[in-house]
């Protein structure tokens, strides 16, 4: 493929031919809330890519606690209370804590389960967008692959508000560089997911992209960010462009 007609392809690839991105919503979310804060981000970036958001297999049962994450940012983008689903929980009491460090992941296997499933029925998908503890799984998907320890296949991967897992079935995934494409987007005045575990995270990377804003826990999608997301997708995009072509050419 010439490069004028891969930049031509660029602009304007037919569904077919764009990027498929996986959602993972936070905790305390489900697929059509993330997918009704997130409605910005898609403009920026849906002549390129298109988004598939699923929902966490596990109900969260809403805690009355002052110390708790919807109880400290009330417009994090929860939803109702008998919407509210997560990935996993890190006590033994089905609750869950970004900044919480030690304790179980409970539940973690059937969401892997579900996550292999989706790419098998829904799939395949070229990458992985996460947000909070979605980021956080996300990180986990990518070292998980990088192993050969989970049956999906993907090329790339954004995480905003990410952190690492504290729980410890998972310390042991983060020892190794992840080989892998990967954009990181944290608030400066983040409350739930301070800076320093944001960054924690993009540093288990080998070349991470980062987008830093000066808003809190949420996914920015104004001006100042459009360029490095559509730099990212596109290149993305290029990418996969190139390896199919490789393929077609043997």
């Amino acid at each position: 493929m010439s490069i004028v007609n891969q930049e031509a392809t660029l602009c304007c690839p037919s569904d077919n031919m764009k990027l498929k991105i996986l959602a993972i919503h936070g905790y305390r979310q489900n697929a059509e809330t993330f997918k009704a804060k997130t409605g910005s981000f898609r403009k920026m970036i849906h002549k390129w890519a298109q988004i598939t958001y699923i929902t966490a297999p596990h109900s969260v049962i809403v805690v009355e606690d002052s110390n708790d994450i919807g109880q400290k940012a009330p417009d994090i983008g929860e939803s109702k209370d008998e919407e509210q689903y997560g990935w996993f929980f890190n006590r033994e009491d089905n609750t869950f804590r970004g900044i919480r460090k030690g304790g179980p992941a409970v539940g973690f296997g059937d969401t892997i389960k579900l996550i292999e499933d989706v790419f098998e029925k829904e799939g395949p998908f070229d990458g992985i967008l996460g947000f909070s503890q979605g980021a956080c799984l996300t990180g986990l998907l990518c070292d998980l692959q990088q192993r050969g320890l989970i049956n999906i296949r993907f090329d790339f991967a954004i995480m905003s508000s990410g952190f690492k897992s504290g729980s410890l079935p998972h310390l042991k995934y983060y020892l190794d560089r992840i080989h892998l494409p990967s954009l990181h987007i944290f608030g400066e005045n983040d409350e739930i997911i301070p800076t320093e575990m944001s960054e924690a995270l993009s540093n288990c990377f080998e070349e991470p992209v980062i987008v830093k804003h000066p808003g809190g826990h949420y996914l920015p999608a104004a001006a100042p960010q459009k360029h490095e997301y559509q730099k990212f997708i596109k290149l993305m995009l290029l990418q996969k462009q190139h390896r199919e072509h490789q393929i077609e050419k043997h």
